[in-house]
């Protein structure tokens, strides 16, 4: 039986111990923080968004429209590199301080 258990910006698991009356209650954090997480969800909406506008714009011939939409994927693609940038130093950081130990 697991918990999930929330501390700063990640997600721990508690595991209830299988012997003995004590809780497991050191947090194993996700393998992606939930900001990251946000972030890449936050990147897929606004790609997504800018599909439906652009489309929209070609279909009724509103290139206002459809170059809103352009640059709102535009926008999406750099939320992605960033979210991706992040990830990257986030794991250089845990080497270093695994290896640091």
């Amino acid at each position: 039986m697991h918990r999930r258990q929330v501390r700063g910006n990640a997600v721990g698991i508690l595991a209830i111990s299988a012997t003995g009356n004590g809780i497991d209650n050191q947090p194993r954090p996700l393998p992606i923080p939930l900001k990251t997480m946000s972030n890449k969800i936050d990147a897929a909406a606004k790609d997504a968004e800018g599909k439906i506008q652009s489309a929209v714009g070609s279909l009724t011939g509103d290139k206002g429209q459809q170059i809103k939409g352009e640059a709102k994927q535009v926008q999406a693609d750099a939320m992605k590199a960033e979210a991706k940038v992040r990830e990257e130093a986030n794991k250089a950081a845990k080497k270093v301080e695994d290896a640091t130990e």
